[in-house]
């Protein structure tokens, strides 16, 4: 009796089990649909609050937003873990063309010519476009900007439609810009007339710069924002069907009241605008440790480059000087290229064409310290072969006569020497490398420069937190400075 008991108790548990899973897995049908991927990786430039941007509060590097919120939405009811990765503007239909990521969402809207390289999902927010000029300049109308200066973000949909602007009215002259912030800094300088902004963003500026107005362009043509497919990605009827069904329910429409009703970051700096400062440091300091925490970065960015194109160099040297023909010509020819090309260029093409060639996806942080190993090396080599051959010729020579082997020689008796007296040279690339690292901001490392870009787009300003930024730099330059000068005399007094 009591087996018969324990068994009842056992199939009861079971299929109340069951019966639970087969509920749990019915009560989201869209959560079963496979995707393929556990962990999408989305890509963004969270630079355009209120969409996306980074939450600088006490330090934190949290991306937020109301497109993070539709992107956590969709991860929720599809079943997948998110991952953020970020980009400037330009850069992110280049990443899902290079495999980089598999979807994106920064306010992107579909147009004929996006649609020849990427998919689109349906449009989940309509905006529309204004043109922000200065109060009292009278520029209200696209035929008002005839004869003007007016700034666009490059890559955008506003710079599309300026160019179709520009087309209708005669004289008007556009001036490409990364950035939003930049944009509105070049028309307070004075050197741009008008910019061409998405109402949503343009509020925000309005209202933290009281000299600025905008009014909307009429548009016949319905745009919006979309989320980016690589072609013929199997991603795009699932998110249709959730973001439909948040369309239905009501649900993107309270996330717009929530990110878009009410701009806290810009009515907060507001009041210093008002108050006819120039500069208001106070405004940034609650973010001062969020542009701290790019210094570790930076540091170990610049580090890694110098150690690694040091050694890289010292190759490229030995080369040059070994006396085989083909082997110089080859680290002559090296060095040709990586000399006589951008290192911005470069920079693009490790990052965005490695995973295209190799199939590896390399992270943004690699990317940038093998571009700057590689391109360091070429500058390093020279200055390394000059100093092998300015050793004087009898420390090879006692040393051959003693029989050390040439390897030994050169690593025992030359290259120390070699290494003391480019000392200088050394420190002064390891400078140029520390101040170049900023170049890596452009593929979304959030280092020194890229942190007091973010501070600056959150609170819609400009010099304050890149002069802040500046003042970081000149410590960490000063800083090795004094150390390499303390170095080469604690070694002239050892000889």
């Amino acid at each position: 009796m009591k087996k018969r008991r324990v068994w009842l108790l056992t199939i009861l548990f079971a299929a109340m089990v069951a019966i639970s899973a087969i509920a749990g897995g019915h009560s989201n049908p869209l959560q079963a649909a496979s995707i393929g991927k556990d962990t999408l990786t989305m890509i963004t430039s969270p630079d355009y609050p209120p969409y996306e941007f980074y939450d600088t509060k006490g330090g934190d590097r949290q991306i937020v937003g109301f497109d993070i919120d539709i992107a956590n939405r969709l991860a929720k009811e599809l079943g997948f873990k998110l991952r953020v990765m970020e980009s400037d503007f330009n850069g992110l239909i280049p990443a899902l063309q290079a495999n980089r990521a598999d979807f994106v969402m920064a306010g992107m809207t579909p147009t004929p010519e996006r649609q020849k390289n990427v998919d689109f999902s349906i449009i989940y927010y309509e905006a529309k476009d204004t043109i922000v000029a200065p109060k009292g300049s009278n520029l209200k109308q696209p035929k008002d900007l005839s004869g003007k200066k007016v700034g666009v973000q490059l890559g955008t949909i506003q710079e599309q439609n300026a160019k179709n602007i520009a087309k209708k009215v005669a004289g008007v002259q556009l001036k490409q810009l990364n950035k939003v912030p930049e944009i509105i800094q070049e028309m307070k300088s004075g050197r741009i007339d008008a910019a061409i902004v998405e109402d949503t963003v343009a509020k925000g500026f309005a209202q933290a710069n009281p000299d600025l107005e905008f009014n909307a362009i009429p548009s016949e043509e319905a745009s919006g924002s979309a989320i980016a497919f690589p072609k013929n990605s199997s991603l795009v009827a699932p998110f249709n069907k959730v973001l439909q069904q948040m369309k239905d329910k009501g649900e993107l429409e309270k996330l717009a009241t929530k990110w878009f009703s009410v701009n806290t970051t810009a009515t907060a700096s507001s009041s210093a605008a008002k108050s006819g400062l120039n500069l208001d440091f106070t405004r940034i300091f609650p973010d001062i440790p969020f542009i701290l925490k790019g210094i570790p970065i930076t540091l170990l960015f610049t580090l890694l480059s110098v150690f690694l194109g040091l050694i890289w160099g010292t190759v490229l040297s030995l080369l040059k000087i070994i006396g085989i023909k083909p082997l110089t010509w080859v680290a002559n020819a090296y060095t040709s290229v990586f000399r006589g090309t951008p290192l911005l260029l470069q920079l693009a093409l490790v990052y965005y064409a490695t995973p295209q060639l190799t199939g590896y996806d390399i992270s943004a942080l690699e990317a940038g310290v093998l571009t700057f190993t590689l391109n360091s090396g070429a500058y390093m080599s020279e200055t390394i072969r000059g100093g092998i051959q300015a050793v004087d010729k009898g420390q090879a020579e006692a040393a051959m006569s003693m029989g050390v082997p040439y390897r030994l020689m050169m690593w025992d008796v030359i290259l120390p020497q070699a290494l003391k007296n480019i000392l200088p040279a050394l420190v002064n690339e390891t400078i140029g490398l520390l101040k170049d690292s900023a170049l890596v901001s452009t593929i979304g490392v959030v280092e020194i420069l890229r942190s007091a870009q973010i501070v600056g787009a959150n609170k819609y300003i400009y010099f304050e937190p890149l002069l802040f930024a500046g003042l970081i730099y000149y410590i960490l330059v000063m800083g090795l400075t004094f150390g390499a000068s303390a170095l080469e005399r604690r070694l002239r007094q050892s000889e």
